[in-house]
């Protein structure tokens, strides 16, 4: 699947309900879904992996950001394109 196609998925099942929550509503679930990212990460470095439960929570963050671009009209495959493909990607350290 690509990015367009994931973006597209979740445009078509939660766009109505994503634009009623609005960005500030949805920055928090996101904000949510990262901790809950940290916590399955903190519990791989403890030696407690759950590989299952750390997929999903890579699942949630990217859908979760990929809502947070849907609302602000933002084409997550062309931004990246742009950022990290066109002229050898970006400059310096990330």
């Amino acid at each position: 699947m690509h990015v367009r196609e994931f973006q597209q998925l979740i445009r078509d099942r939660y766009l109505e309900t994503d634009r009623a929550r609005g960005v500030p509503g949805t920055y928090l679930w996101f904000s949510e879904e990262v901790g809950e990212l940290a916590r399955a990460l903190g519990r791989r470095e403890q030696g407690r992996l759950d590989r299952a439960n750390l997929a999903e929570e890579f699942a949630d963050v990217l859908a979760w950001l990929t809502t947070l671009a849907n609302i602000c009209e933002v084409d997550l495959e062309a931004a990246i394109a742009t950022k990290y493909v066109a002229g050898g990607g970006p400059k310096g350290v990330k």
